[in-house]
Parts: structure tokens; sequence; C-alpha cells
């Protein structure tokens, strides 16, 4: 198995809504077609915003129905504190990134300026490729 994702809260909003380039839509559904993982903060914050249309928060729901979700376990939450120690980074980015480094994932977000000073995570931008 090649390289695997972590896709962020911004990359799940954008794709459900259709926002990424055409060569970023088509990379995206390969790596969806054959794993989608998240944060549990993704999930979270993803289906905490008031959907306008019902219809929209049920292609959520079950968005996240064909999800890995990773919870939080000890060795993510000793992750995070030391990233929150050595670096200004938010609650949730810092969960996120250590998920993905916990779980050896590679990050998908369009929001690379909070990520790019975390040793050892690696980011892919879907608008830039």
């Amino acid at each position: 198995m090649g390289t695997r994702y972590l896709i962020d809260s911004n990359t799940v909003i954008d794709y459900i809504a259709g926002l990424h380039p055409e060569k970023a839509l088509k990379w995206l559904n390969q790596i969806i077609d054959e794993e989608i993982n998240v944060s549990v903060i993704t999930k979270i914050e993803v289906l905490s915003y008031n959907p306008d249309i019902e219809d929209n928060y049920q292609i959520l729901i079950e968005f996240f129905e064909s999800t890995a979700v990773f919870s939080l376990t000890e060795e993510i939450v000793d992750r995070t504190i030391c990233l929150r120690q050595k670096q200004k980074i938010k609650l949730p980015d810092a969960v996120i990134a250590a998920t993905a480094l916990v779980n050896e994932l590679t990050l998908i977000s369009r929001n690379t300026k909070d990520f790019k000073n975390i040793k050892g995570l690696e980011i892919v931008d879907p608008y830039k490729i």
C-alpha cells in the first residue's frame, strides 16, 4: 500500500461542495475510493456547522459513515500536548496533526500555514496539485 492520507476539515467541506479544481478532484476521488481517514476533530468541526439545506447535512452524515474516524488515544493526546508545548498552534489543528503523525498519515489540507512548522508532518494542499 502506498501513501495513506488524513483529510482535514476544510478539504472535506470543499470536496462535498465541489470546490476543488478538476485535477485535485480526480486525485481526491482516487484517495477517497481507496480509504477515507479523518480525525474525530474533523467530524466534529464539519458536522457542527448549521446546514442550510437538510440534504447537504445528510450527505455529510453519509460521508462520515463510510469514513475511518480516528478517535483520541493516549498517544494522540500526548503528541498533541507536545506539539502545543513546542509551538503556537490551535488545539483542533494540533489534534489533527498529532493524529496524522501517530498514524503515519499524510495530511490533506489547504491550511498549510498552520501546519508547516510541524516536524515530520507531511502535508499536501489539494489546490496545488
